[in-house]
């Protein structure tokens, strides 16, 4: 790929998703859709998404048994996403069948802590270990578990990295040294997360609310 910048489309508009990729697609790597885009389209909406040529990052967060996160995945299969989201909580029995019922050439990265909690937020759903130590706990889980990398916000990802070389590792909440941090409370900018170690850097609004986001694509990937 070009760029390692993935953009977020989070829209469950399928003509707005469209048309913000083809606008944007001479300087990214990827797109990545979510929750919003995959209930108000589906499997339909991912192909023509997938139609314009770009790699898809298929952002479900999946989190349930492991039978039935297994069974999950098996029933997008066809899709074959370049990248695929599970919750790490889910556990390690989750994580192995989730990565065993992956396509052969999807990418399955566990998401560790949200970029939108900080540590009064874990701490209040009865995690007492702060964002990093917890990132490192779930970073270690994955690993054994034996996924391709993980989700985690730049202030972590350089730690992660140092911890797992070779693993895949996706970093969002990320903001140009001019953003604004939005709901997101762990933000660095695209440059920092890649040189610590970033191997997907997921960019929503700086891109898709910009002015003219194809020149805020353009602005970002001269950054990197």
């Amino acid at each position: 790929m070009t760029t390692k910048v993935f953009v977020a489309l989070d829209t469950p508009d399928l003509a707005k998703a469209r048309a913000m990729a083809l606008r944007v697609r001479h300087h990214i790597g990827g797109i990545k859709l979510g929750l919003e885009f995959f209930l108000a389209n589906g499997r339909a909406g991912v192909r023509e998404m997938a139609d314009i040529g770009l790699p898809i990052f298929l952002d479900l967060k999946l989190h349930d048994i492991p039978n039935t996160v297994a069974k999950a995945i098996q029933a997008l299969g066809d899709l074959e996403p370049a990248i695929l989201t599970v919750h790490a909580a889910g556990g390690r029995a989750m994580l192995e069948d989730a990565k065993a019922a992956a396509p052969l050439h999807t990418k399955v990265v566990a998401v560790t802590t949200l970029t939108s909690l900080d540590g009064t937020d874990l701490r209040s759903i009865g995690v007492s270990s702060d964002p990093h130590d917890q990132v490192m706990r779930l970073t270690e889980l994955a690993m054994a578990a034996g996924v391709d990398g993980i989700v985690c916000s730049g202030a972590e990802v350089a730690a992660a990295h140092k911890l797992w070389p070779r693993g895949y590792l996706v970093v969002p909440g990320l903001r140009p040294a001019d953003g604004a941090a939005g709901d997101q409370k762990r933000v660095v900018t695209p440059r920092a997360a890649l040189d610590a170690g970033a191997s997907v850097l997921v960019i929503g609004r700086p891109i898709t609310q910009a002015t003219d986001p194809d020149l805020a694509a353009r602005a970002i990937e001269a950054t990197l």
